[in-house]
């Protein structure tokens, strides 16, 4: 009993499966952002004061903004100077920035007017990208929202020692804006909707899909596989046949996926068919590729599809920003299903529709090649039977 190897080697293959395993919950412990892209927008035209240099309080306030968010580790925030709003609502529907704080044009000249007995106070406004990434564009929103709160802390302060050596008594107007010197306007963009479970569609809809297209390639290999195949005509015929029951099954769980989510689940999809030929695409997609693998190792090869849903789970609901170099580099890059979440994603929240963008080449291209490497396999490979005949023949 002792001298068998599987049962020698059993520690060892549990201490792979833990480490294996453990490796899918490390993304999603205390994630850290770094180089968050959020936009500043300055439109403040500053204010003349006699005798001395423009103040532009706006320019100050950005100039501020970039050193606070510096730390020893690097940026947590990329702060990106746009020069409109035009340019920056642009950016957020491009998928570009998870926020945006705008400085107005009389942002100075009502921050002087705090000194004086009739006080407006100046207002900011931040727009959240909610549609990008939930998690991601709710920290930018809290970061932003921090940045507001520090402002209000400086020039409240300003505003005291400032009435304190006048020796001033504060009007009741004057008392009241102290409370907040700066008040904030707050607009989600690319808004997910009242339902919080609409935010992470996209991930949730990847694992029922990913599951689908895994049964569905590993049924159809295992159909065809035990059948009699005399020579290569009959096995790229074969072929043939699998990659067009793979489009048929694509279409089921595209079409089946999106009415469940919309009827049953409850989740809001605003473009239905859209959305249908998309996760159809996505499936067939996903099918060639596992059915690739399949056709070149056996169901050897189904474990690498069990364990990129084990690590692309909890990856795909995370910013990239939010990950370790590690994870970032070499695993989310070449994950075939983020193209998946980043299409459902623009259909979902932006208003993109089923057009020829980033998400759709890639999934097609990736199921071209697969089909290629399964004709090619039909190709390649030559029967016992297929020897025997070309031999009797000669």
């Amino acid at each position: 009993m002792l001298k068998n190897k599987l049962l020698l080697l059993s520690p060892i293959i549990a201490l792979a499966v833990i480490f294996i395993f453990s490796l899918t919950l490390f993304p999603s412990v205390q994630p850290q952002p770094k180089n968050l892209p959020i936009a500043i927008v300055n439109e403040d035209e500053g204010m003349e004061i006699a005798n001395q240099p423009k103040v532009n309080m706006g320019k100050s306030i950005v100039n501020m903004i970039q050193k606070s968010s510096q730390t020893e580790e690097g940026n947590a925030v990329n702060w990106v100077e746009v020069k409109s709003i035009e340019a920056v609502q642009k950016g957020l529907d491009n998928k570009k920035y998870y926020a945006s704080l705008v400085i107005p044009k009389d942002f100075s000249a009502k921050q002087a007017s705090l000194r004086t007995p009739r006080p407006s106070s100046p207002e900011v406004e931040i727009w959240i990208n909610q549609g990008m990434n939930t998690a991601a564009s709710t920290m930018a929103g809290q970061i932003l929202n921090g940045v507001v709160d520090n402002m209000n802390d400086n020039v409240r302060k300003q505003l005291l020692d400032g009435f304190e050596q006048q020796g001033a008594t504060l009007t009741a107007k004057q008392a009241a804006s102290l409370a907040t010197p700066i008040t904030k306007k707050v607009t989600n963009v690319n808004e997910i909707g009242t339902n919080s479970a609409n935010g992470n569609a996209p991930v949730s809809l990847f694992q029922p899909l990913w599951m689908a297209s895994i049964a569905s390639a590993a049924i159809i290999f295992l159909a065809v596989r035990k059948l009699s195949i005399t020579n290569r005509k009959e096995n790229f015929a074969i072929k043939s046949v699998q990659i067009l029951m793979g489009a048929i099954v694509a279409l089921v769980v595209g079409f089946g996926l999106t009415w469940l989510a919309d009827g049953m689940v409850g989740l809001h999809i605003p473009q239905f068919t859209d959305t249908a030929l998309f996760l159809s695409i996505t499936s067939f997609s996903f099918f060639l590729m596992i059915l690739a693998v399949l056709s070149l190792l056996g169901l050897k090869g189904m474990p690498i599809f069990i364990l990129m849903l084990f690590f692309g789970a909890p990856l795909l609901a995370m910013a990239p920003e939010m990950m370790s170099p590690f994870y970032h580099d070499w695993i989310y890059s070449w994950l075939p299903m983020r193209f998946m979440v980043e299409g459902v994603r623009g259909l979902f929240f932006f208003g993109e529709g089923l057009t020829w963008n980033t998400p759709v080449s890639v999934l097609v291209w990736i199921g071209l090649v697969s089909m290629f490497i399964i004709l090619g396999t039909a190709l390649k490979s030559i029967t016992a039977k297929e020897q025997i005949t070309e031999a009797s023949a000669k």
